[in-house]
């Protein structure tokens, strides 16, 4: 029997009405995705979102009235996380990444990205996972994880058991589910395990989270070393 094709249905907002018609046409043309919403401002973005319930939110991280950040804030909210956020930004080391990822998106993405690059962030992020192995990534929340005011949760590395502090590195590294039970020779369900774990005794909403609370405990260093 021939598998049911999951169609990820997307809102994309964004205030250049250039930028935004190109991605929601690029986005159209994949039998998997499907455009359910547009906008120009975050107040908008907001709306549409509840309206159309999308799976995933693609906000462009400045835009007018309501900015991408508060907007991510709003949506993740009001469906209780079911909608996954994929922020926009037109410079790299733009210096909302880290609130955008402090606010729970699950990645960001160049405005100026390839269209594969496009697409395989759309998918990463709207099955739950987060867009966090590119280096770029890691330069902004080392850039400011320590001259920020955290939002997240506070806890301390002692709270967790030496195997959990080793998985939450690898998490913070870039490394998949896979990666980490191959590294610690576990199992993939020993590996989710020590993750639902983690998560619980630091309250933290996702492995982005993660990869910030791991940089602010200085568990890892810019460029991916441990600390």
């Amino acid at each position: 029997m021939e598998k049911e094709l999951r169609v990820i249905r997307a809102l994309v907002a964004d205030d250049q009405a250039v930028v935004r018609t190109g991605f929601v046409n690029l986005l159209n043309t994949q039998e998997d995705i499907e455009v359910v919403g547009e906008a120009e401002d975050g107040v908008q973005a907001v709306r549409v979102a509840a309206d159309t319930r999308p799976d995933l939110a693609l906000l462009d991280i400045r835009m007018p009235h309501k900015n991408g950040i508060e907007a991510a804030r709003e949506i993740l909210a009001g469906s209780a996380g079911t909608t996954k956020v994929l922020m926009l930004t037109t410079f790299g080391l733009d210096e909302y990444v880290y609130d955008a990822l402090a606010a729970g998106a699950g990645g960001f993405l160049l405005k100026d990205a390839t269209f594969p690059e496009l697409l395989h962030a759309v998918r990463v992020v709207a099955a739950g996972n987060a867009l966090l192995s590119p280096e770029i990534t890691k330069r902004v929340i080392g850039e400011f994880v320590h001259a920020r005011t955290s939002r997240l949760p506070v806890h301390s590395v002692g709270e967790l058991t030496a195997r959990e502090a080793e998985v939450l590195t690898l998490i913070a590294r870039g490394l998949s589910n896979t990666e980490i039970a191959s590294r610690l020779t576990i199992t993939d369900h020993t590996v989710k395990t020590h993750i639902n774990r983690l998560f619980a005794k630091l309250e933290l909403r996702d492995r982005a989270q993660a990869v910030i609370m791991a940089y602010e405990w200085g568990l890892v260093r810019v460029g991916g070393g441990c600390g």
